[in-house]
């Protein structure tokens, strides 16, 4: 694994702001500085009950904020003890997560922080400072016989944790609610069976490390789970998993998976956009840029204007937040989703007219036409081209999802990148379930 470049992943800004603040505003209550990269938490706590004034509020926004400021300094503490870095996470209160280069330990200071104001010991911090400690040295020097011999393991970076934690990924999928509600009310022993049966049904078969894989994360991981309650009553303990249950049981059709601001800021656009007989005119920043080698497809979705009004705010600039909802009101007790119901109606129309050969022949007349008024000849690039098919082909398979796949609704589901890489030994293993589903409750 390579070193992250020197500051690729430095403090969230909001945390170093709201740091700097609480630093600020303990100096003023207490008429003197407080040391908060060095000074015992226990020291720092009547200090913080000045500024709260009273017990510790988690829901008053005041409150939050010197939450989040004591956060961004535990974390610089754990940063300077033991090499930790900030990696971005929209799981994260914070939009971003500590992580640890020499064992995967994952945290949200802003969670700890918040967990011990609530309680009122911040002296806690300092018994999860010694457990990750703990934790460190066991990694270090238990579980890794070259280290042992003074051999260099490979360590961890904010891209790796990135790549394992952070959901930047999307995916548009077809779920039929009857058979994901089906799996959702079944109890996790019967789901465990009918899981390792279609690992052993799988055409082609999976090579035996992804089936242990399965085998590890989804079939051991249902039968840890209480064997007397339902999926769905269990979500809020293992949410990750009910949606994951309700994917493989009940999608049935969908789209591939792309980053997030892929879907943002350049596939979504194109439906709305449309299919224009003219484009507005050029100024001198665009000609230049274009001049400088910008593909056409960004400067085409900066420039020219929807043809179909997009809502103003809202998920992915498409949907309104009112488009939203649950696949499972079990769900409703969960907080962070990553699988949601979307209400198509609003893209309907646009997909029924996308057609993916007069968008590309839009976009090839946009580029002429922008080389003609930059006084240089179009030269496609292939990441240009490679980016265009990514986009046009989404746009058709989010088509036939919404227009042509029957009994089922949209929902959107959110993946790490690593998930993203297994979905197609996901979609083999789906196949298998739904060939011949018999669900034990």
């Amino acid at each position: 694994m390579s070193e992250p470049a020197t500051q690729a992943h430095p403090v969230p800004q909001h945390v170093h702001n709201a740091q700097m603040q609480v630093a600020a505003a303990l100096e003023q209550a207490t008429g003197a500085p407080v040391d908060l990269l060095k000074a015992p938490w226990a020291e720092i706590e009547p200090a913080i009950a000045k500024l709260t004034g009273g017990p510790f509020q988690v829901n008053q926004p005041e409150h939050q904020t010197i939450a989040l400021g004591l956060a961004g300094a535990f974390a610089l503490r754990l940063i300077q003890e033991h090499q930790a870095f900030w990696f971005p996470n929209r799981d994260s209160p914070e939009g971003a997560t500590l992580g640890f280069p020499e064992a995967i330990i994952m945290l949200s200071p802003f969670g700890a922080v918040m967990d011990s104001l609530a309680q009122g010991k911040l002296a806690r911090l300092e018994d999860l400072a010694a457990d990750i400690r703990r934790s460190l040295g066991q990694a270090r020097f238990g579980a890794n016989p070259a280290q042992a011999l003074g051999g260099q393991a490979p360590k961890l970076t904010p891209v790796d944790y990135q790549r394992l934690f952070d959901p930047g990924f999307l995916q548009f999928v077809v779920l039929d609610t009857k058979k994901a509600a089906t799996a959702l009310e079944t109890k996790p022993d019967g789901l465990a069976r009918d899981v390792r049966n279609a690992l052993g049904r799988t055409q082609p078969p999976l090579p035996p490390e992804a089936r242990q894989q399965f085998e590890g994360q989804i079939v051991q991981s249902l039968q840890r789970l209480d064997t007397t309650k339902s999926l769905i009553d269990q979500a809020e303990r293992a949410p990750r998993l009910a949606e994951l249950m309700a994917h493989l049981f009940g999608t049935v059709g969908g789209t591939g998976s792309a980053p997030e601001d892929f879907w943002h800021d350049l596939v979504l656009p194109l439906l709305f956009i449309g299919t224009p007989a003219s484009f507005p005119p050029l100024d001198d920043e665009e000609l230049e840029m274009f001049r400088q080698g910008a593909d056409p497809l960004p400067l085409f979705v900066d420039m020219v204007p929807h043809a179909h009004k997009a809502p103003d705010e809202g998920l992915l600039g498409a949907f309104e937040m009112s488009d939203i909802g649950l696949v499972h009101q079990g769900f409703g007790r969960v907080g962070a989703l990553r699988l949601i119901r979307i209400n198509a109606a609003r893209i309907q129309p646009l997909l029924e007219q996308f057609d993916p050969a007069k968008t590309a022949e839009t976009l090839q007349r946009f580029t002429e036409y922008v080389a003609k008024a930059a006084g240089k000849p179009a030269t496609e690039s292939p990441q240009g081209k490679e980016m265009l098919q990514a986009a046009l082909t989404l746009l058709s398979d989010l088509k036939r999802s919404v227009t042509q796949v029957e009994g089922g609704v949209l929902a959107l589901r959110r993946l790490t990148e690593a998930e993203a890489a297994s979905e197609q030994a996901l979609a083999v293993v789906r196949k298998a379930l739904q060939g011949s589903i018999i669900l034990t409750a």
